[in-house]
């Protein structure tokens, strides 16, 4: 036999094994501190071992309690960055995807994967209120605004086969995510012409500044390629006016382009907060955070039918279609950046099948009503400041105390505050600067998160106010 080959009673016991694992881990989890106990020395004693030239066999799994405790817990009490909470039922279907390990190309490679993946699109289209658009899942909203720029270029200013020799302008607000600049670099648009729009009082981009902007740029003979609004900002979940922004973009032939990554998912549950999302051109968003799936799981929609092909269709005589029916002959790498390609789909599906969307609909509610209870509080307490929020579920405050501080006193309290609060690992927040103000920022896209979760957040940043 095959050295490599394991038999099927070998598998169970190494799947059961690896299950019982992740049970144990489960089952811990709400009492485990979400920061590791470790130390960067620690991990390279633990894990920065020589290859074995001889298998271990079973006992190469010892080392998976210690890749359990080296990890970070992401318990009810996790609000940092924007990251889904690995819903389980999605967990269990990453296993069978990979045993089964289709690599979703074309409908030839994975007739039930690409069948399931389009299904998947489609329900997440029809659930943002945007039926009728086309898509595909990514590794993540960064690679889906690569795409969608992507498209943007070769419908609006064709670059494909000569290069970019346009003077092509890509607009957003200065809240922006960062792969929007990444993108424009790599398309190469250039950073210098994406073009940065202030904010309002609410941290949504100006729409007379924007408008203002694109007509002086005109004017020199720059051509608006895109604009991009976000529905959700990284830092405070700020809604860009999407209508309004729609209708700037198609005045002036600009592709419209929706970072949803963070937020556009919440539309399943307040879909009023959208208004205007279903005029993009395209849309990227992650059911890895607000869906709470396993990582990776993204996904882009886009309107057009053929703008996918346009920007991506390019094939080697190896890949070659030889059908013309629309579904055996149908190809993701004829509109993707990919070739090769997880089988994503799985574990959505199954998610979403097992719990439906109505489960889905009323954990988003929840995180929105929690982040709504997490202000109030802030509000109550004297000695914390809200500093910013926006439509969605990011929390920006910061500690103040009872004693007069200057603001760099007080910026350098709260970056010591929340050191020490990540170090006690009872609670995890992340960081965002709103203006000059260096803020504790909570983020709730959990569907594990109780009411007393959101409570400990000011209880625990009070106790370590207190102390320090």
């Amino acid at each position: 036999m095959n050295s490599l080959e394991s038999s099927v009673d070998q598998f169970r016991q190494l799947a059961g094994r690896i299950t019982e694992l992740a049970t144990d881990y489960l089952r811990s989890l709400d009492s485990r501190p979400i920061a590791p106990a470790t130390t960067g020395e620690e991990s390279v004693r633990l894990f920065q071992a020589t290859l074995p030239e001889q298998g271990l066999g079973e006992r190469a799994l010892d080392e998976l309690s210690a890749v359990i405790n080296s990890s970070r817990a992401q318990n009810g009490r996790f609000f940092g960055y924007v990251l889904g909470s690995g819903e389980p039922v999605g967990a269990v279907a990453d296993l069978l995807a990979s045993v089964l390990n289709q690599n979703v190309t074309a409908w030839r490679s994975g007739p039930g994967a690409v069948m399931i993946e389009n299904t998947v699109v489609g329900w997440l289209a029809e659930a943002i209120g945007c039926r009728g658009f086309h898509g595909y899942l990514t590794g993540g909203g960064s690679s889906a605004n690569l795409m969608g720029l992507a498209m943007a270029r070769e419908a609006l200013a064709p670059a494909n086969e000569a290069g970019v020799n346009a003077n092509l302008t890509v607009y957003a607000s200065e809240e922006i995510h960062m792969s929007i600049p990444k993108s424009v670099a790599l398309l190469g648009i250039g950073r210098q012409n994406l073009k940065l729009i202030p904010t309002d009082s609410s941290l949504r981009i100006d729409l007379a500044a924007l408008e203002a902007k694109i007509v002086i740029d005109r004017r020199t003979g720059k051509t608006p390629l895109a604009v991009v609004a976000s529905a959700g900002t990284v830092k405070t979940g700020a809604i860009d006016p999407l209508r309004n922004i729609a209708e700037i973009a198609r005045r002036h032939g600009a592709w419209f382009h929706i970072d949803g990554a963070y937020g556009a998912l919440a539309a399943i549950a307040e879909p009023k907060k959208f208004d205007g999302m279903a005029l993009a051109d395209s849309i990227s968003l992650d059911p890895h955070k607000w869906l709470y799936q396993p990582l990776d799981c993204g996904c882009l929609l886009y309107r057009d039918p053929r703008a996918g092909e346009k920007a991506f269709s390019h094939s080697g005589d190896y890949a070659r279609t030889l059908t013309s029916d629309p579904i055996e002959g149908f190809a993701f790498f004829e509109e993707s950046l990919e070739l090769s390609r997880r089988f994503r789909a799985l574990k959505l599906w199954l998610s979403m099948r097992y719990h439906g969307l109505a489960a889905f609909r009323e954990s988003i509610a929840k995180d929105l009503r929690q982040a709504r209870r997490l202000c109030e509080l802030i509000k109550t307490e004297p000695r914390l400041e809200l500093v910013a929020t926006g439509e969605l579920s990011a929390v920006c405050f910061r500690y103040r105390g009872t004693d007069a501080r200057s603001e760099d006193e007080l910026n350098r309290l709260n970056t010591e505050l929340l050191k020490h609060l990540l170090k006690r690992g009872r609670v995890y927040l992340s960081n965002a600067s709103i203006g000059t103000k260096f803020c504790l920022r909570a983020c709730i896209v959990n569907h594990r998160t109780k009411d007393s979760d959101v409570d400990e957040v000011v209880r625990e940043v009070i106790s370590l106010g207190n102390e320090m």
